[in-house]
């Protein structure tokens, strides 16, 4: 892995299980869970899988003969998302790059990614993988953000944290947002070999126990504490203070809540 900001690992696994998985992953984990083909497919593929929440979701509602696959790059995210789901029947976790999968081609019935596209360096390479897993008619099943001015909670960290460092902000927060083009994105999951190709944007509210605690989280669950420590910041309490503070002013300050956008994405394998 050479892009640092999809590296995963340290103590950020679980500041983000902690800290951002019920603010930001589990209200969309829940929601792409609610749109699983029926019947349910018999083998699943997780790609992005993290520290387990869509995983999670879908043991609670995949019945227990679907066999479920679950992956991520990141061996830290794995390792806690194994801790979560310890015992769970008939899922199986994989170490895997998802522009080189190691899977034989239609392995699987389903394809699931959350928040995961936007960090793949070739996109493309990605979602032809995905196509490649699958079955004939075999369903893909993912979601990406919509962009910032779409989202405060990632807009308001990037502007609070970027304030810091007018010369050289850290980028971080335009990876996971930067992938929000809907023409774009048709033509990518297209491209890739899918049909039927349906897009909708979904918006929930994003709530977190208190402003201080998503303050924390967006700078220390993710690989902004890395960027933070190259710009030579060993005490990130002004930032989470003024972090906390700017969040509090537009969403309450316990508990924060803020409103959030999605763009969720299904096709068809051709």
């Amino acid at each position: 892995m050479t892009d640092p900001n999809a590296r995963f690992d340290g103590s950020i696994p679980r500041i983000y299980d902690r800290h951002l998985g019920p603010l930001l992953f589990e209200p969309y984990a829940r929601d792409l869970v609610s749109r699983l083909p029926v019947p349910a497919p018999p083998r699943v593929l997780e790609i992005a899988c993290g520290t387990g929440i869509v995983t999670a979701a879908l043991c609670s509602t995949l019945p227990a003969h679907t066999e479920l696959v679950a992956t991520d790059l990141n061996e830290a995210m794995i390792a806690l998302a194994r801790n979560r789901l310890e015992g769970a029947p008939n899922l199986t976790w994989r170490t895997a790059d998802a522009s080189a999968l190691p899977f034989q081609d239609a392995e699987f019935d389903l394809v699931v990614c959350q928040f995961g596209l936007m960090f793949f360096p070739d996109k493309l390479a990605a979602v032809r993988e995905f196509r490649r897993v699958l079955r004939r008619s075999g369903r893909l099943l993912l979601n990406v953000w919509d962009s910032l001015a779409e989202n405060p909670i990632g807009r308001i960290a990037h502007e609070t944290i970027s304030s810091f460092f007018p010369g050289n902000p850290p980028d971080f927060f335009q990876v996971p947002f930067g992938l929000a083009d809907r023409s774009l994105l048709g033509r990518l999951i297209r491209d890739g070999g899918f049909e039927e190709v349906r897009l909708e944007v979904v918006s929930i509210e994003g709530t977190s126990e208190s402003a201080g605690h998503a303050a924390y989280g967006l700078l220390h669950g993710n690989p902004m504490s890395a960027a933070l420590r190259e710009r030579g910041v060993s005490d990130s309490g002004p930032l989470v203070e003024a972090l906390t503070a700017a969040l509090a002013a537009a969403g309450g300050s316990a508990p924060l809540r803020l409103p959030m956008r999605a763009i969720v994405i299904e096709g068809r394998a051709v």
